[in-house]
């Protein structure tokens, strides 16, 4: 196997870095998320492709989940793979993280936001990656069952424990968002960032008010599905391909391509056209607009769709959204 040296000039201004909130932390503005492409069943040859280029362009921060896969664990144990081949020199330049809430195995502390789960789980996400602790480490999100102080407390002991040097929450509601902010400041474990889905067709946490808490509390926002799985490409526009991720219908439905939303996807792809940049370009660049956020995650199945996806950072500045907001 070829040793892997990092591209010299992966600092050179290609990727800009914005800071998380009022932290030290600067985030590149394009982050890789491993939810998919990167689970056992995709070809690993393929999965260090993308994520050399990811780095040699910059890309620093590494977002995975413990379940993430197919099979549950099987994208922190391709991280932990590429560690070994390539990515260990360069761990201090990383910043992974990782996430526990959702199910992840069998039985009741398998899943949600007790202490039990979320300690265990982060334990064993540091074996599948193979590294001693974790940048950030989330609530993945909300458990309406559990003390929010239970959950709370268990994120600020990871970090106290050093496996963990940050702490985040994901698509937690306004009111246990502000519980949060109070709880984790006042045992010096403070929140460093909120990961929610803001795109061109979901803006609920600005209509939900968590942005506008983030930006006046200084913490970081990171939208997950900011290219809203793939609608917001030109993937969609004529018919579903066969083999595409709403073809599959797991997580993205064929019924969520209403002919309304097909015609706005066509609009906005016209917009884009007009502009020069593909619908998938304008559609990142109007998440990095908003001043709350700090970062955007996205997935790749090719290093040329990551390249192209990079070009966001060089796109025109939007002035107004070309479309109203359309909840799916």
């Amino acid at each position: 196997m070829e040793q892997y040296t990092a591209d010299g000039n992966r600092y050179d201004g290609r990727m800009e870095y914005a800071r998380c909130g009022r932290s030290g932390v600067l985030l590149p503005k394009v982050s890789l998320g491993f939810w998919h492409n990167f689970g056992g069943t995709d070809d690993y040859g393929r999965c260090r492709k993308i994520a050399r280029y990811a780095f040699d362009n910059g890309i620093t921060h590494f977002d995975l989940a413990n379940n993430y896969g197919p099979p549950y664990g099987s994208a922190e144990e391709t991280l932990g793979r590429m560690m070994d081949d390539d990515f260990r020199p360069y761990r201090d330049e990383l910043f992974i993280s990782t996430k526990a809430g959702y199910d992840m195995w069998p039985g009741p502390y398998g899943n949600w936001g007790s202490r039990k789960y979320l300690m265990a789980s982060l334990d064993q996400s540091l074996l599948r990656m193979k590294i001693d602790y974790v940048d950030l480490f989330y609530s993945h999100r909300y458990d309406p069952e559990t003390p929010l102080e239970e959950t709370l407390q268990a994120l600020a002991d990871t970090v106290k424990a050093g496996k963990a040097l940050y702490v985040g929450i994901s698509r937690w509601p306004l009111h246990a968002l502000k519980t949060a902010v109070k709880y984790l400041r006042e045992r010096d474990v403070p929140l460093l960032i909120y990961q929610g889905r803001l795109n061109m067709i979901d803006n609920a946490p600005v209509d939900e008010g968590i942005t506008e808490l983030c930006e006046r509390e200084g913490i970081g926002f990171i939208s997950f599905s900011p290219l809203a799985q793939g609608l917001l490409t030109d993937r969609y526009l004529n018919g579903i391909p066969a083999d595409s991720r709403m073809s599959k219908g797991k997580f993205l439905k064929a019924d969520m391509l209403t002919p309304e939303l097909l015609e706005q996807l066509r609009a906005l792809n016209d917009t884009a056209a007009k502009r020069g940049e593909t619908l998938a370009e304008m559609a990142l660049a109007w998440v990095l607009q908003h001043k709350a956020v700090t970062s955007v995650l996205v997935g790749a199945s090719s290093t040329g769709q990551l390249a192209a996806n990079l070009k966001c950072l060089k796109a025109e500045k939007i002035h107004h959204s070309p479309l109203t907001i359309h909840h799916v």
